[in-house]
């Protein structure tokens, strides 16, 4: 006689009735301040995404080159301004000259220009949390 192989009936939600607690699995906690630190098989946490680096240059002027697909007026655009915010997926950049704010997307992005030295090491010490992006291994 051959042995079937298990199979999970789904869970018959009954009206009136508590749901079930949902499992527990317990997490690997990852210091955001140790990009060394490995999963087995999984590349390190990373810093050095470019919204870190433009919020450690907060202040500073760039020039930033987004290019738009599929646009007729303007394919390429620049923007030159001081960088006041970064997130995950847009920058806020201000033009002192006329005192205007820019939300730029990363997605548009190519690259940036300094006209100055740029701050690149992380200064993990003297950050409040929350301050620096960190995402999970992959």
């Amino acid at each position: 006689m051959q042995q079937q192989p298990f199979q999970q009936q789904p869970f018959q939600y009954q009206p009136g009735t508590p749901m079930p607690p949902q499992p527990q699995f317990a997490q690997q906690q990852h210091s955001p301040f140790l990009p060394s630190q490995a999963t087995p098989g999984m590349l390190p946490i990373e810093q050095s995404y470019i919204e870190n680096i433009l919020r450690l240059n907060r202040g500073r002027v760039g020039t930033f080159y987004l290019t738009y697909e599929n646009n007729d007026k303007w394919n390429a655009k620049i923007f030159k301004g001081v960088i006041e915010a970064a997130g995950r997926d847009h920058i806020i950049i201000s033009d002192p000259q006329t005192d205007k704010r820019y939300l730029l997307l990363m997605v548009n992005l190519d690259y940036v220009t300094f006209d100055e030295e740029i701050e690149y090491d992380y200064p993990f010490n003297n950050l409040a949390p929350g301050q620096m992006g960190t995402y999970s291994p992959r």
